[in-house]
């Protein structure tokens, strides 16, 4: 990465990092361009180099977010010596569930669109970087089945979106039953998910 780039990046960051802030602690609807400029100490023409309004901040957020938990879980899983994709899958998820448990602020900003932040990326080839550089998840993903999972991206998007829609108020608020049951109960549905997409010899 040559300067130019090195420093057009480091202030994109600085925008999206002092958004990500005030988002959390005051609301999107209560933060504006300005607020957001000032806590990056940039000056505020400088925002629209990189996005059209903070609506655009906020989906980039959620899209780099949604994909940072799904990396670290798959950096986990590769730390591991799980073979079986439905095992690899659950390991995924538990990871996921564990993260969001442990972080219930990002929970709340992201966990209702885990599944759009994932398939935004991946469907419509947006390019989410971190420090690390441009993360592939479905190709990851896609990496995991070996050639023996029909329609990758479907079958992700369907876990992903019941785990969503079931763990946000178990993790928020235990209702209606804590964490750990709903693992019990969770997993042996994506279980059978998996098997209904996977491709028979």
């Amino acid at each position: 990465m040559g300067k130019v780039e090195e420093n057009k990046k480091k202030k994109k960051d600085a925008i999206v990092n002092s958004a990500f802030s005030l988002f959390i602690n005051n609301g999107i609807n209560d933060t504006s361009i300005a607020d957001i400029m000032k806590k990056a100490e940039l000056a505020k023409g400088t925002f629209y180099l990189y996005f059209k309004d903070k609506y655009e901040v906020r989906d980039y957020l959620i899209r780099r977010k949604a994909t940072q938990v799904f990396e670290r879980a798959i950096e986990d899983l590769e730390a591991s010596d799980i073979e079986e994709f439905d095992d690899k899958i659950i390991f995924i998820i538990d990871n996921v569930l564990d993260q969001l448990d442990g972080n219930k602020i990002l929970l709340k900003f992201i966990f209702k669109n885990l599944s759009w932040g994932l398939f935004r990326h991946s469907m419509e080839h947006v390019q989410v970087y971190d420090s690390e550089g441009q993360i592939d998840i479905f190709g990851k993903f896609n990496e995991l089945t070996d050639g023996k999972i029909r329609n990758v991206e479907m079958l992700l998007f369907l876990i992903v979106e019941l785990v969503s829609s079931t763990a946000y108020s178990v993790i928020l608020y235990k209702q209606p039953v804590e964490l750990p049951e709903l693992k019990e109960e969770l997993y042996p549905v994506i279980r059978q998910m998996i098997h209904l997409y996977t491709i028979n010899d």
